[in-house]
């Protein structure tokens, strides 16, 4: 009882990450899945993308009323994502769990680093309708494969693409993802269906209860600064994938290595930010101080 009670009560967090970050689902779903509902890791992520898949339809509803959600884009990359979600489903059949999981980890953590360095040349230029539709199609089916090999509906890595590569707000980005989330998340269900079974049971509470949680979060997106927004889904992935990393280790390898890449990500971060800064003093006409010793840049 304990044990369901505290998967649905991640369920409905689930579905508060979709709703207000439009990603992160399936970062929170898969761990919940594997280490608390105590699913073997392949159901787990088949289970995670019905409930993403369906939970992201549903919160993609008080985006759409808010408009912040670029139809064409994201109808596009979705059809895009579903290819190659169906053949990473399918490919992920032959590659062992942990091996999934551990890539799973090191993904999220990549892009982690992205979305907290943040786009420079995105400054000062107005944010596009709609995206180049060859760019669309070619980042869709990267991430499709992704998302149907590893079991991510794919939001931390779509989000990242129309707001880093794409110039799209964030508010935007996040509620064009879902739409991109909810495609690419049946596709790849599909493509587990045929070598994975799923308990419909539970898959069915989990879905409710995060589908709660979705409005919530909806509600709450247009309400957030997007550069805290943007900043707050960087470091929820850095979290979530130093977790489920340090999980596929043993202990002692498990926390150098967190340590190390909350090290490395903090580091980055921080470089990322210092050089907006440089160019943004450098676009102003605005000269650079250093330190008068060390000529740190400040």
């Amino acid at each position: 009882m304990t044990t369901l009670a505290l998967t649905l009560a991640g369920a409905v967090l689930i579905g508060v990450t979709l709703g207000l970050l439009g990603g992160g689902g399936s970062i929170l779903a898969v761990p919940l899945l594997v280490y608390v509902a105590d699913l073997p890791a392949k159901e787990a992520i088949a289970t995670s993308l019905l409930v993403v898949g369906v939970t992201s339809a549903v919160a993609v509803l008080p985006h759409a009323r808010a408009n912040r959600v670029r139809w064409r884009t994201g109808l596009v990359f979705g059809v895009a994502g579903m290819t190659g979600a169906y053949a990473g489903g399918r490919l992920a059949e032959f590659v062992p769990a942990g091996v999934l999981l551990t890539a799973f980890a090191l993904m999220m953590l990549a892009t982690a680093v992205a979305m907290l360095r943040g786009r420079r040349s995105a400054e000062g230029r107005p944010a596009p309708c709609e995206l180049p539709m060859l760019r669309v199609i070619v980042d869709g089916v990267v991430v499709g494969l992704v998302t149907g090999l590893v079991g991510a509906g794919g939001g931390f890595l779509v989000v990242p693409a129309l707001a880093l590569l794409g110039g799209l707000p964030m508010p935007v980005a996040v509620g064009t993802s879902l739409v991109v989330i909810a495609m690419k998340s049946f596709a790849g269900l599909a493509g587990y269906l045929s070598s994975v079974q799923i308990h419909w049971g539970l898959a069915a509470g989990v879905t409710a209860a995060a589908v709660v949680g979705s409005l919530l979060g909806g509600r709450l997106a247009g309400r957030i600064p997007a550069d805290l927004l943007r900043r707050g889904f960087g470091w929820f992935v850095v979290v979530m994938g130093v977790f489920v990393l340090a999980q596929q280790l043993p202990p002692v390898w498990g926390l150098a290595v967190g340590a190390l890449a909350v090290a490395g990500t903090v580091t980055l971060a921080v470089w990322g930010r210092r050089r907006r800064e440089h160019s943004g003093q450098q676009r102003l006409g605005q000269p650079v101080r250093r330190h008068a010793r060390t000529g740190v840049e400040r």
